[in-house]
Order: structure tokens, then C-alpha cells, then sequence
């Protein structure tokens, strides 16, 4: 099966091209935007035209898309994860090559849900932020164009790999800071949201199951289980060997650690340090689909994905 993937050098397309890589009946061809891509294309900038005219060239069974990005204002958002999926999609109905699409969305399509409740597929988008609305029109854009494809709706990717300024990655950031300095106590905010947590080795085998079925329209990817950071963070101390005391700050006139770095001065309590995704307090997945249709099931726990974390952070101590 010859696959091309394109983002495969960002932080989830690493790994579904280590997983692809490890399949001998794929033929993987990356493209991006690196140096180290087998071919270089933007697909921010690029035109369908051109992308067509590789797409016939090297003729791929499925097309995954791990592109895409995560910050930055409404605009460029708009251009990276709309414009570029639009490119894609209109390059593939243009190509002869047939391809099937494996398009990797987000829970912050969703926006909030109801704290206790499993949002399932047939929940009514409502992204709380740029980031949620530019992966909703994406996705809108997949399902609208006729093509053989599959959104897969990640959920709070955790474990390797994780960026420093994502709230994991911060938080494992504050205890390496406070461990080096031999501090006492930590000091974080924003550690009453909920999130569902799943490794990005098991989000790469959510991919590598998505390509070689027949499943189309959502799937959720996550572990069906949401999680208080203030609970990650005690988690993550006990496998750093953090004795110190840990202090959840509930005052907005102190900036947080974890969470947004704005904070609204006219709202006390925990919501003011907003999760940067935009869903509020509460986020789980119902991934009763992704069993159902791609035999999919996470293996790897939060804690194993948050020792991961730190043994990178830990290596710069």
C-alpha cells in the first residue's frame, strides 16, 4: 500500500510515520514543507494544480494529513488548517490516483461540553476558539467533498514529543524548574480542567487502523476518560520523585503556570485560566465508533505518557 503523508514532521505525524514505517506493506512518501520531507510543498501556499500533478505522479492508495497548526491568530489558523485542507481536497477530486483521505481533526471542534458527559460524534460542533472553527471548517470541507474519507478527532494528545507550551509540557516545565532549584512548593493555576489524555503512540495507531478501513464520516480518538490536571500534575510528580508540596493558585491577579497566560480580571475562581483549547472546564470522548469501526482501542495510560514527558523535560536538568 503506497501511503503519502503529509506532515510527518510535525508532532503527531512523526509518530504515525514511525508506525506507518514499521508496516511492511506501506510504501510511505512524506511531504511537508522540512528539508527532510521526500518532497517539499506548502500546502498553505501551494496551488491544488500542483499538488494534482504529484498526486498522479505517485499515484498513493490513501493520503493522511497530520498537517497543520495549533497557534497563531485567526487568519493564519484559517490558512493552515482551512485553506490547506481545501487544497487537498480539490487536488484529490481533480487526480485520478483514488485515493482515500485520513484527515486528523480535533476534540476542539466539539467546543464545551456538559462536565460528566461523553461527547460522541453526533454532537453539534460548538468550538469555543480560532483553532476549534479553522479544524471545523475542515472537516466540513472533507465531508462535503465526495471523497473517500475518514476525520479521525483527536482528542488531548499527551506522552513523547509533547510541545513545552502545551499545558502538559508546562507543567512538566515548572517541576523541572522548581526541582532544579531545590523549591519547596509549586505554584500552579488552571488545574481544575478536565481533559481526556491519549499517548500519540496510540493516536498513531488510530491512523495506521483508519487507513487500511472502510470507515468514513467521525471518529473520536481518545481514551474515554477525562482527567483533572491537578490530578496529572500529582501523577506526574510522583514519577519525577517531586516531594515538594503542590499549590493550585485560585486568585486571577496571579498569572498562571498552566492555561492561558490572559486571565479575566472581573471573574474569580478556576475559570480564570482558560484551557487554551477553548472547551471549557470538561472534555470527554465517547469512542465507542473507533472500536467499533477500526478495532481501535488505547493501550498506553496517562501515566506511562506523563513519565515520557518528563524524562524529556528531565533532560535538561
Amino acid at each position: 500500500m503506497r501511503v503519502l503523508l503529509i506532515g510527518a514532521n510535525g508532532y503527531l505525524g512523526r509518530f504515525v510515520a514511525d508506525r506507518l514505517l514499521a508496516d511492511p506493506a506501506v510504501q510511505l512518501t512524506a511531504l511537508g514543507r522540512g528539508d527532510d520531507s521526500d518532497v517539499r510543498f506548502d500546502l498553505a501556499s501551494g496551488s491544488p494544480g500542483a499538488l494534482t500533478r504529484f498526486l498522479d505522479a505517485v499515484h498513493p492508495g490513501v493520503v493522511i494529513n497530520c498537517a497543520g497548526a495549533t497557534r497563531g491568530g485567526a487568519r493564519e489558523l484559517t490558512r493552515h488548517n482551512t485553506v490547506a485542507v481545501a487544497t487537498v481536497c480539490e487536488a484529490l477530486r481533480r487526480s485520478g490516483c483514488g485515493a482515500r483521505l485520513v484527515q486528523l481533526g480535533c476534540g476542539a471542534e466539539y467546543g464545551p461540553s456538559q462536565p460528566g458527559s461523553s461527547t460522541a460524534e453526533d454532537a453539534v460542533p460548538r468550538p469555543g476558539g480560532p483553532y476549534g472553527v479553522s479544524k471545523l471548517a475542515a472537516t466540513e470541507l472533507v465531508l462535503g467533498s465526495g471523497l473517500d474519507a475518514v476525520v479521525l478527532r483527536v482528542f488531548s494528545p499527551a506522552g513523547p514529543g509533547t510541545p513545552a507550551g502545551s499545558p502538559l509540557g508546562r507543567l512538566a516545565e515548572a517541576m523541572r524548574r522548581a526541582m532544579q532549584s531545590g523549591d519547596g512548593e509549586l505554584k500552579l493555576g488552571g488545574l481544575g480542567v478536565q481533559r481526556d489524555f491519549i499517548d500519540v503512540r496510540d493516536i498513531a495507531r488510530a491512523v495506521h487502523a483508519a487507513s487500511l478501513s472502510a470507515a468514513q464520516g467521525i471518529v473520536n480518538i481518545g481514551s474515554g476518560r477525562a482527567v483533572r490536571l491537578r490530578d496529572a500534575a500529582a501523577v506526574l510528580a510522583r514519577v519525577a520523585g517531586y516531594g515538594g508540596a503542590l499549590h493550585e493558585l485560585d486568585q486571577p491577579s496571579v498569572r498562571p503556570v498552566i492555561g492561558h497566560p490572559r486571565a479575566d480580571p472581573d471573574h474569580v475562581g478556576p475559570t480564570a485560566y482558560p484551557y487554551p483549547d477553548g472547551c471549557g472546564s470538561w472534555q470527554q470522548a465517547d469512542v465507542r465508533t473507533a472500536r467499533d469501526r477500526l478495532g481501535w482501542r488505547p493501550r498506553i495510560n496517562l501515566e506511562e505518557s506523563l513519565a515520557d514527558i518528563w524524562m524529556e523535560a528531565a533532560c535538561r536538568i
